[in-house]
């Protein structure tokens, strides 16, 4: 170190090139004094000159505590050459930067990688390649169960998402703040779907493909880990991921995958899921979500978690990682919970059981969840019109649902207050029996607590679960018998929430939430 021992130095549009002779350019924080250190990688299709992830504040504390830090523009991106292609290049690109990286100057020959959604995502598709200097990686909040996640979920198309995102990633630097002028009402109304993307103002080749592949063939097999790829990992891994996180099917696809086929020791994976939506899984979290208050805990120093996993790991300076292997926040009892394994050998499935006198719409209609299966149980019915859908936030965790309880097109079922606490650690899904009298709809599923002031504050990572009819199977190709009861699999994720004395559970059922921008 130099007399300041703050003090670092930086590398501007370092260049490394890929097995097909592109340069891929990034920025790298080093310690102020010369010599060889562990290189911290992070790959961006943001630009890694991206304001909001302040990658400056990174570099330097990681430079000061003795890495090198690097952020990448990913091909096609930002100053990197080439064309970009969604997760398709990573696997290949990972690679040779992880190996091209490890042999610059200023790096010991160790690599490991970090950082979220994307970022997390591109080091499992690097690890599945195996590059001889990729010693350990930390994915927060990856992508990783296609088309259960992105571009859909259940068979549903996330138009908004795909719209958006493939629009500012069409070109090398942000594309979005020209869209503050687009008549979004205008370009949904525009039909067929497949060149929506020029009512918006710009074809994207990208776009097309998702809608045009929306089932798992080839196209997405290219980037979806298989068991192969699980049996190749041998690798320590910090996973974190939050309990109202949009990408938490990915974190623990990738998890469960570890777990059941790696080679990984278990004493050297970890699993974090704290009370975060997408966003704060890395950045540390906050003292509430919506209406649902946190304990001061809930927040945490994800710079430090980080940095004692790579001590342990990457940089070999500590002996030990101070860290539970499954670590769960449990809301509700506003506790961190820890355990060995997850998921839990302990837990004991809980079934409830849907039932009314065949007028649960709205939250002052006659549905109930309770213990007991309904014997000779009248239907329920709802009119739904997709020109007007259940309203629906997606950052709205936590919030309360009794004004779209009102709906009649919802229906509502909640539980009796509950005499002792009920802690829900585990995935939820409903198990659903409908007809409907057209021959293609979509059906979905929430879960609340009903406070004792009758706040229903909503739970879930979705936080929405929906199936589209025709994709029930999985083909996309079943469309229905009007009239005829079919069976449908909603997923709601994994949760971790106790329901406590005097509060309720409530599920609700309808079919599209949201509004035309997120689901089509």
């Amino acid at each position: 170190m130099t007399a300041n021992e703050n003090s670092i130095r930086q590398l501007f549009d370092v260049r490394i090139r890929m097995r097909d002779g592109a340069e891929l350019s990034a920025d790298v924080w080093l310690p102020a004094a010369e010599g060889r250190y562990p290189v911290l990688l992070m790959r961006t299709p943001y630009l890694k000159t991206m304001p909001e992830a302040n990658f400056p504040e990174w570099g330097s504390y990681f430079a000061r505590h003795g890495y090198a830090f690097v952020v990448q523009d990913v091909r096609g991106r930002g100053d990197s050459d080439g064309e970009f292609n969604f997760f398709f290049q990573e696997t290949h690109d990972g690679y040779d930067s992880v190996e091209g990286l490890a042999a610059q100057p200023w790096a010991n020959g160790r690599v490991g990688m970090i950082g979220v959604s994307y970022w997390g995502t591109a080091q499992w598709l690097a690890a599945r390649a195996r590059p001889p200097h990729l010693v350990c990686i930390a994915p927060t909040s990856p992508a990783g169960e296609f088309l259960n996640e992105l571009p859909s979920v259940g068979g549903a198309f996330l138009m908004m998402w795909a719209l958006g995102w493939f629009n500012e990633t069409a070109g090398r630097i942000s594309q979005s703040p020209n869209l503050r002028s687009v008549d979004w009402e205008q370009v949904y109304a525009h039909r067929p779907l497949l060149t929506m993307d020029e009512a918006l103002g710009r074809k994207m080749r990208l776009y097309r493909e998702m809608l045009e592949h929306d089932t798992m063939d080839d196209y997405w097999r290219r980037i979806q880990l298989t068991r192969e790829d699980f049996e190749r990992i041998d690798l320590p891994v910090l996973n974190v991921t939050g309990l109202f996180d949009g990408d938490q099917t990915g974190a623990l696809f990738y998890w469960n995958g570890l777990r059941q086929y790696g080679r990984t020791p278990v004493e050297s994976r970890f699993l974090v899921i704290g009370p975060w939506n997408h966003l704060q899984s890395f950045m540390g979290g906050a003292d509430s979500m919506g209406q649902m208050s946190l304990s001061k805990d809930a927040v945490i120093d994800n710079k430090a978690l980080h940095r004692a996993f790579f001590d342990r790991y990457l940089r070999e300076s500590s002996p030990d990682f101070d860290q539970p292997r499954v670590r769960i926040y449990l809301t509700g009892a506003n506790e961190w919970r820890s355990y060995d394994e997850f998921p839990l050998s302990t837990a004991v499935p809980k079934r409830l059981f849907l039932s009314s006198g065949g007028k649960a719409n709205t939250a002052q209609g006659d549905g109930t969840l309770g213990t007991q299966a309904p014997v000779d149980a009248p239907a329920d019915r709802y009119l739904f019109d997709p020109k007007a859908p259940v309203p629906f936030d997606w950052q709205g965790a936590g919030n309360d649902r009794r004004e779209i309880q009102q709906r009649s097109d919802v229906l509502v079922y909640t539980s009796a207050p509950l005499d002792r606490p009920l802690e829900a650690v585990g995935d939820v899904h409903v198990e659903l029996f409908a007809a409907s009298d057209a021959l293609d709809t979509d059906f979905t599923a929430l879960i609340s607590d009903v406070q004792p002031d009758g706040r229903a504050l909503l739970l879930g990572q979705k936080p929405v679960g929906i199936v589209r009819a025709r994709y029930r199977d999985g083909s996309g190709t079943k469309l229905l018998t009007p009239g005829k009861v079919e069976r449908y699999a909603i997923q709601l994720g994994t949760l971790a929430h106790a329901f406590l004395p005097g509060h309720r559970i409530r599920v609700e059922i309808s079919s599209l939430y949201g509004d035309r921008k997120s689901v089509v």
